[in-house]
């Protein structure tokens, strides 16, 4: 399944930023002194950490992931960020969250990053979780409230 396919770069295309359109649930982000690195703004890896924080945060939210006691945990195989813009601390960061494609147990998710009121995004990626069982580490197929959820965000 794909989505906002008129809104995708195109694979020879130079990166450019996303409007908040793009996206389909955002999530507000305070940074922290700590994320701040010697030249004034967020450093680079904090980026996908909010990536991480703002799918799972949804998920969890929504009753379809249980990191503590669930069977299910997603592990992350691909990851890419483009920055357009500086972050830094203070600032409040708002992540958009949509679906770019759906498979039997994986999901291509997309990330954007815009600055408190922005309309333009400061930062996009995406990363990609393949969902496999906690004992075998084996890939398994994702469940139906799972995939109701996926589809609010395609």
């Amino acid at each position: 399944m794909t989505s906002n396919a008129s809104q995708l770069p195109q694979a020879d295309a130079k990166p450019a930023p996303l409007p908040r359109s793009a996206y389909r649930v955002f999530r507000p982000i305070t940074t922290r002194w700590m994320d701040n690195d010697v030249y004034g703004h967020v450093n680079n890896v904090v980026y996908y950490s909010w990536f991480d924080t703002a799918v799972n945060a949804h998920l969890i939210e929504q009753g379809v992931l249980d990191i503590h006691q669930g069977d299910t945990i997603g592990l992350v195989v691909e990851t890419q960020c483009n920055y357009f813009a500086p972050l830094a601390f203070p600032q409040t960061i708002e992540a958009g969250i949509r679906v770019a494609h759906r498979g039997t147990s994986s999901v291509r998710y997309e990330v954007g990053l815009f600055a408190q009121g922005e309309p333009l995004t400061a930062a996009r990626g995406h990363f990609v979780h393949v969902y496999v069982n906690k004992a075998s580490r084996r890939p398994q197929p994702l469940t139906e409230p799972f995939i109701q959820v996926l589809e609010t965000l395609s």
